[in-house]
């Protein structure tokens, strides 16, 4: 079979025959009539099988007539990296030359005022990054009411990364009527649950299984110990023929050591992770393409979305986290039916993750010894301890104290007391005198309840003596008290303080509790006594 077959247009032929492309590969022949005839696709492919051209020949195809208009493109690429949506982004210019067609890139990391710009003129493809394209939006830079194709690559990638709930969102912001195009590696429960949510009667289109290994990849599998993998790493680069090469790590700091690593020992390295800033991860980039760097040492941020013709090897100098990503890695070479290698370097520990790696993939990677390196053994038993994720965490006895429910170890004795020799004491020395029991304290009487009410009066006649005036001269105030007993409600005649219009809730009687003893009056202020008033 051939692009001619498969209903393209005579300038996309033209376009691909000075590419070099003449026959489809198995994603590319199922999915381009599918999507010509405007169906949704969910398509599941291994990475380095063409699925970027799967969905960009046919989309040029489908745009070729009409016109976008200002900020309102016409179709939409979500792409999980900057690196994936540049990739999407050479392949419209390299397919669509002879047709007048206009796109835009949208990532982080690049001028905003530029890409509104060309936003402003009106863009027919839009490819973007999640996050940097619901900036644009919430800023009133775009407009999403007109896109009529909408393809999300890589939701594998989206998924482990964290931006569904982003996607979710610009899903919501596009028209309900349009066509959508659903590519990934893998097709796990999530991301059918995420298919079912997005697609409207999909044609499911599964070339190969996503967690299959190209068979054009040689792989292989050394277990050393952890000091000694460097040394493994460099004797596997001078012995191999090796063009061209990616080295990944789990850890962005693993990167920089390891660049740093083998710059000292004088290889033509580069490195590339994702808090590097985008300009310098362009020309990093472009400098691997152009051949001009032979060794990268990167993430799993170059794990997907670069395309780079005849890469000869690929080194896990870290044993993946998760198992497709392995998959994902060693994609990087043996495309395009080109032959490639992929080594592993593994320690003792990563027993598990190796075993994961080949549950997943169906087959056994090879193990291979190193010369002069000392051949191990995986431990299926261990849990994974270089200090990452998976590592296990140390328990409180560990970190030198008990942990919680344990007593507290007796401390170790200082080593002047263990050097001493013990010396022979007197008998008076050694016996301790008890203290004498305290006498017992005769039990307490209630103090009798007294009458106040003298005291009372005796308080209000000091009080009257101190002030200089009556008890007319301040307002009347009467109450009565049944012996201590039962009380009676207060009133006042005339309220202080707020002249002949007191507020209604003043006036409101208070009840006085049922019993009132000696101490609780006794602790009143001389204002609340004289305000027991004597019958």
């Amino acid at each position: 079979m051939t692009f001619e077959d498969l209903g393209l247009g005579p300038e996309l032929l033209k376009a691909l025959a000075e590419v070099g492309y003449t026959c489809p590969t198995p994603i590319q022949a199922q999915a381009i009539p599918v999507v010509l005839m405007g169906r949704d696709v969910l398509g599941c492919a291994q990475t380095g099988t063409g699925k970027t051209a799967s969905f960009t020949l046919p989309m040029i195809e489908i745009l070729a007539a009409g016109r976008a208009k200002a900020r309102m493109p016409r179709s939409l690429i979500l792409a999980p990296t900057r690196e994936l949506a540049a990739q999407a982004a050479e392949n419209f210019d390299n397919y669509g030359k002879y047709h007048r067609l206009t796109k835009a890139l949208i990532i982080g990391g690049e001028s905003m005022s530029d890409q509104s710009a060309l936003l402003d003129r009106g863009v027919d493809v839009l490819i973007a990054t999640p996050g940097r394209l619901l900036d644009m939006f919430e800023r009133g830079r775009i407009l999403l009411n007109d896109v009529k194709v909408l393809v999300i690559d890589e939701a594998d990638r989206m998924l482990d990364m964290g931006f569904i709930p982003d996607v979710e969102r610009i899903v919501g912001l596009l028209p309900k009527i349009r066509q959508t195009l659903f590519f990934s590696a893998t097709l796990g429960p999530e991301i059918r649950r995420l298919a079912d949510a997005f697609l409207m009667n999909p044609k499911e289109i599964t070339v190969s299984p996503g967690t299959s290994t190209a068979a054009t990849v040689e792989q292989h599998l050394a277990v050393v110990e952890e000091i000694d993998k460097r040394e493994t790493l460099r004797h596997l680069i001078r012995t191999e023929n090796v063009k061209n090469a990616f080295i990944f790590c789990n850890r962005k700091r693993d990167v920089d050591i390891l660049y740093r690593s083998l710059k000292k020992h004088d290889f033509d390295v580069c490195q590339l992770h994702g808090d590097m800033a985008q300009s310098a991860r362009g020309d990093t980039l472009d400098s691997f393409k152009k051949g001009e760097i032979r060794l990268m040492v990167c993430s799993d941020v170059a794990a997907r979305g670069i395309d780079v013709s005849a890469v000869s090897h690929v080194f896990n100098f870290d044993v993946p986290i998760h198992a497709e990503d392995y998959v994902h890695r060693i994609g990087r070479t043996g495309r395009a039916g080109m032959a490639g290698r992929a080594f592993t370097i593994a320690v003792p520990d990563d027993g598990k993750a190796v075993a994961a790696i080949e549950k997943l993939i169906g087959n056994t990677i090879p193990r291979i010894a190193v010369e002069g390196v000392p051949a191990l053994e995986l431990d299926m038993t261990a849990r994974k301890g270089r200090g990452g994720r998976g590592a296990a965490k140390p328990t409180g006895r560990d970190r030198g104290r008990p942990a919680r429910g344990e007593s507290p170890a007796p401390a170790p004795a200082p080593a002047s007391a263990v050097l001493r020799e013990p010396q022979p004491a007197s008998k008076a020395a050694i016996e301790v005198p008890q203290p004498r029991p305290a006498p017992a304290a005769p039990p307490r009487e209630e103090a009798p309840i007294r009458d106040i009410r003298p005291a009372a009066a005796e308080s209000r006649s000091r009080y009257r003596d101190e002030r200089g005036r009556g008890r007319d001269d301040r307002g009347r105030r009467r109450g009565r008290i049944d012996e201590l007993g039962i009380g009676e409600m207060l009133h006042a005649d005339d309220v202080v303080g707020f002249g002949d219009h007191p507020p209604d809730f003043i006036l409101i009687p208070v009840p006085l509790p049922s019993k009132l003893s000696a101490r609780d009056l006794a602790d009143e202020d001389e204002d609340e006594v004289e305000a027991v008033a004597e019958e």
